[in-house]
């Protein structure tokens, strides 16, 4: 029989992800067993946000054997955002890609010449990366 527990232990990165997400919509709403798998079930916002959960599925086991899963989507592909004090768009691109460096791909997605000339509440669509 598997053990809940540690298969919560080994999958939580992807559960604290999601829950990191909890501001724009996502939640876990069971992490039981299934069997010999841990069975997440749960909600993410967007596309952009279901791809970061899957990166981090990815990193924890590429082979995610252990793992069953729902987590939904509920919104569109893009993800919106509204920049907020101390914000730079490296910043927002670790917080949705897991890595600094796609920051250009959301300037230009947004019409941002000048990466570093956005506005606290300026209101931006973080797209999926192709």
């Amino acid at each position: 029989m598997a053990d809940l527990d540690a298969l919560k232990q080994k999958y939580a990165p992807v559960i604290e992800t999601i829950e990191s997400f909890a501001e724009y919509g996502a939640k876990v709403d069971s992490a039981d067993l299934d069997g010999e798998k841990l069975h997440l079930k749960g909600e993410v916002p967007s596309t952009v946000i279901a791809n970061r959960v899957w990166d981090v599925i990815k990193e924890v086991d590429p082979t995610y054997s252990d793992l069953e899963h729902e987590i939904a989507t509920t919104g569109g592909e893009t993800q919106p955002y509204t920049i907020k004090a101390g914000d730079n768009l490296s910043k927002v691109s670790k917080l949705f890609y897991g890595t600094a460096n796609k920051y250009q791909e959301i300037a230009s997605a947004n019409g941002i010449d000048n990466p570093d000339h956005i506005q606290v509440g300026q209101e931006i669509n973080i797209p999926v990366l192709s």
